[in-house]
């Protein structure tokens, strides 16, 4: 659309928030910030616009034309509705305020902070051969300053757009958003000292379906690694490497289970399809449905009952049970690699496996994979049971002494910052790296 006139200049009043640097639509004034809740303020400044209105069709032609554009469909809804609804111009810069890029030649205009940081993204990667984007992936508050005002703005520009805008839920806590200016954040340096970055990925992956709110409470977070990691992935890698050490001296048997290979090659193209998608905890749910069902498998073949028979029957259902268990392990392990990056690989070298597990990739990993014959590594406990009370009691002393830091550094008066419980078990702190409770 080169022959119009895309920026226009004139005065605009409306409310701002001043926390958020947003203006917010058909708001009163006085009317709380969606976002932070704080009251907004009425401004009446001289601003440039960006003449939106006339990429209304050319945005609901694009959104028509690749429905995959934008996701999930809550989120794709929501912006072709706002689009329906009629665009008007778009401020794009500011007077009220000093700390934006500066219009050349039109002081004292300087850019607003979402066309700046949108323009951002594509200068980043100048000259990387990046561009266009394969993905945004951005907070679902965001959804309309990236599926809405960038692909105008590149469109103005004749720049290729992203190929897909993907807009992700809130975290609740106490069932609101967490949010800094609202000062209900749970920090993940807590988390990560009592029980690994690994336990907080999974949680997030496992228990909130990705584009969703999720909830988060540290009493999940406990649950949810003991039932899973500890009981589950955990349990099976200990029982089925310790087995193989005992029963045939730490050398990988010959022999499979042709029902659980057929799952495990199953839940790989089910785990593929499903991170494609972004639905994660779908994925995941896959693999433990394979884990459930190897865990089912060794309880009816009693490996442990088989070693004891010196007949050649006995001895080659245990060799099939071994290297079923093993293999789906080690699929199940390189599964779960981009969600465990901590742990999987410690796993996958107790397996004996020799090529990082990094390499692996979707179109060749089958079932098959791991060869008889091949010597595991030293076993030992890659997820320890975590005691309920100590971990949350700890997490939530870490939180509280963070917070007070904070509020020093801020220049607040706060109350002394609260102490680590003295009784915390150093077993599990240890099984990450720490001898004993971080200090006060």
């Amino acid at each position: 659309m080169p022959q119009e006139r895309l920026c226009l200049q004139r005065a605009y009043t409306g409310q701002y928030c001043i926390f958020d640097n947003l203006y917010v639509n058909d708001a009163k004034a006085g009317d709380p910030c969606p976002d932070c809740g704080r009251p907004t303020e009425t401004i009446t400044e001289e601003n440039f616009f960006f003449k939106l209105s006339a990429f209304e069709d050319r945005l609901l032609e694009l959104y028509d034309r690749d429905p995959q554009f934008i996701q999930p469909e809550t989120r794709r809804n929501e912006v072709i509705s706002f689009v329906r609804a009629g665009l008007t111009d778009l401020s794009i810069t500011r007077t009220n305020i000093k700390w934006g890029i500066p219009v050349v030649g039109e002081a004292p205009h300087v850019f607003y902070v979402w066309f700046d940081a949108l323009t951002t993204y594509m200068s980043a990667v100048e000259g990387e051969g990046l561009w266009p984007a394969d993905l945004h992936l951005i907070g679902k508050e965001i959804v309309r300053f990236h599926a809405v005002y960038w692909p105008a703005f590149l469109m103005a520009a004749g720049i290729a757009l992203p190929k897909r805008i993907f807009a992700h839920g809130w975290l609740l806590f106490e069932n609101d958003k967490m949010s800094k200016s609202r000062g209900n954040i749970v920090r993940s340096e807590p988390i990560r000292q009592v029980m690994g970055t690994d336990a907080l990925r999974y949680f997030l992956l496992r228990e909130i379906v990705f584009g969703q709110d999720g909830s988060f409470s540290f009493d999940a977070l406990v649950s949810r690694y003991n039932s899973d990691l500890a009981n589950g992935l955990g349990n099976l890698a200990s029982r089925t490497l310790t087995m193989i050490g005992q029963y045939r001296a730490g050398v990988v048997p010959e022999g499979a289970e042709p029902e659980i290979a057929a799952l495990a090659n199953a839940t790989i193209r089910s785990v593929e399809d499903s991170f494609d998608r972004f639905e994660f905890s779908k994925g995941l749910e896959a693999v433990w449905a394979l884990i459930s069902a190897v865990d089912k498998y060794i309880v009816q073949c009693a490996p442990w009952k088989l070693a004891r028979q010196s007949d050649d029957v006995s001895q080659r259902q245990l060799s099939t049970t071994l290297y079923t268990a093993a293999e789906a392990l080690r699929i199940a392990t390189a599964l779960l690699a981009p969600v465990l990056p901590q742990s999987a690989p410690k796993i996958w070298t107790q397996l004996g496996m020799t090529e990082p597990i990094e390499s692996v990739r979707f179109a060749t990993l089958q079932w098959g994979g791991l060869p008889p014959g091949q010597k595991i590594g030293e076993v030992s406990g890659v997820f320890p049971r975590i005691e309920m009370k100590e971990a949350v009691a700890t997490m939530r002393a870490l939180e509280e002494k963070a917070t007070a830091e904070q509020a020093v550094l801020m220049g607040k008066k706060v109350e002394d910052a609260p102490k680590i419980p003295s009784t915390i078990s150093p077993k599990w702190i240890c099984a990450w790296g720490w001898c004993s409770p971080p200090s006060a």
